[in-house]
């Protein structure tokens, strides 16, 4: 065996969304299937979920929960900076959004928002910690790789189409700031690696993600999947890790593998769409991500995520020029976002399909933290504005922020929970915390609040110690 084939073939591997070598021989915990196979399941509302992952810290007095409109003066003071933007209505009475979403407000009579969702204080702030929490439901450091909500939503339901990965993870590449912190939840942790996500980078090049590399044919990648599973099978690498993950990796392979040969591998091939269609989606990687997942979740997606990426002091980390930085965020997402919603709900998917909106945290431009938990101060920001890269949201709040829904039984035009005008502004009324958050997508789904696996002893469930609590007002 030379070392290009093993190279070439470790690289496919990678890209099909399997476990690298190493990964695979990590010692997991021993796995006993007890109590979810015994618990019955809700009716559920829907069948498929779309996260559109807003990385980085979206401020919510600069998107969804407008406040008061300072517009910049040399030499303004930085109190006075709660909104940089003016407020412009949506389609909904009183409801109001500040100004460059008004797509997005034209599509809320289909959906809901949370104007009260607090992140959780995790001391020092880092955006990857906050990451982890907000996609697995559990706080780091945990003493067992805990599962992305995508893996736990694959492993319970399953595909919709057995040729189309159940969890598939859109846009964020893995060679940027922070990379190793990243890969932690974009995982499936102890479920095994079937269920973990299927990743595509770059959605305008998603149907490479289904291909042999460039120059291998399909006869010579066949030989080489043939060799895996003799390695898998024989290796002394692969025995150390153990029998029920190996068991998921060669299963994870062999769905890769049935994709490869499949018909439905068209659905990641943008170009097929018309170019009108493709136009009004292409905003970027992020736009293009949405057109991916609408054709995902019409042919069989289960839990389809699109990030605008995270890559630190980029994209909605606005640590300076935070005004002009989300401008240009929101001429990203505002258009795709509507467009989305749109073909969904004309080609009756959305009704069955749950879309979320969130964030990991928000941002304000003077309190780093939260009241009465002020952490250290991350950015500079002086107390006179006479520079324009100061006028904005900078630093890291956790106290308030804003979540939006659509579809999947979610109770269209509702607007759910409050955040005080002045500053700080902080939520005020129904408080919802990330294991409420949770557990409303999985009842949507049907999925038990007490649905669990044995590890090392002990039962780890989908919320911390299954106490998650759904918030049954968002539904219709």
């Amino acid at each position: 065996m030379d070392l290009e084939n093993i190279n070439s073939r470790r690289d496919f591997i990678k890209k099909m969304g399997a476990a690298s070598l190493v990964a695979a021989s990590t010692t997991i915990p021993s796995v006993s299937f007890l109590s979810c196979n015994s618990l019955a399941r809700y009716a559920s509302t829907a069948d498929t979920v779309i996260l559109l992952w807003m990385a980085g810290g979206m401020a919510h007095t600069e998107t969804f929960d407008p406040k008061a409109y300072a517009p910049y003066e040399k030499g303004m003071e930085s109190k006075r900076v709660l909104s940089t933007f003016p407020k412009v209505p949506t389609v909904i009475d009183g409801l109001f959004f500040s100004e460059g979403l008004e797509s997005i407000g034209k599509v809320m009579d289909r959906g809901a928002i949370i104007r009260s969702y607090q992140s959780a204080d995790l001391g020092h702030i880092l955006h990857t910690r906050h990451q982890y929490h907000w996609h697995t439901c559990y706080e780091p450091p945990q003493s067992v790789q805990a599962p992305h909500l995508g893996a736990w939503i694959a492993k319970e339901l399953g595909p919709v189409n057995p040729v189309i990965p159940p969890f598939i993870a859109i846009g964020q590449r893995f060679t940027v700031g922070e990379a190793e912190e990243l890969k932690a939840f974009h995982s499936a942790g102890f479920l095994g690696t079937e269920y973990g996500p299927f990743l595509i980078p770059d959605p305008s090049t998603g149907l490479d993600s289904v291909r042999p590399p460039k120059g291998m044919t399909i006869k010579r990648f066949e030989a080489r999947y043939k060799l895996y599973r003799e390695l898998v099978d024989k290796s002394e690498i692969m025995q150390q890790g153990s029998g029920y993950q190996r068991t998921s990796l060669m299963r994870s392979m062999e769905q890769s593998y049935r994709l490869l040969n499949s018909p439905e591998a068209k659905v990641f091939d943008l170009s097929q769409e018309p170019k009108e269609v493709y136009d009004q989606y292409n905003t970027g990687r992020f736009g293009l991500g949405c057109l991916l997942a609408k054709r995902l979740a019409m042919n069989g997606g289960r839990f389809i995520s699109v990030s605008t990426e995270y890559e630190p002091f980029l994209g909605w980390d606005t640590h300076e020029n935070g005004h002009a930085r989300a401008a240009n965020m929101k001429s990203i997402v505002d258009r795709p976002i509507a467009q989305l919603i749109s073909d969904l709900d004309e080609s009756g998917h959305l009704d069955r399909t749950l879309i979320i909106l969130a964030s990991e945290f928000s941002r304000d431009a003077i309190l780093e933290g939260r009241p009465g938990k002020k952490v250290k101060d991350q950015v500079e920001q002086p107390d006179i504005i006479n520079d324009e890269k100061f006028y904005g949201m900078h630093r890291h709040f956790t106290d308030g922020s804003s979540v939006l829904l659509w579809g999947g039984g979610i109770k269209k035009g509702l607007v759910y929970g409050q955040t005080a005008d002045e500053r700080p502004c902080s939520s005020i009324k129904n408080r919802v915390v990330i294991d409420q958050l949770h557990q409303s997508i999985y009842h949507a789904l049907g999925l038990h609040a007490e649905t669990n696996y044995v590890i090392e002893g002990r039962p780890f469930y989908t919320t911390p110690d299954g106490q998650g609590k759904p918030i049954l007002e968002l539904f219709g």
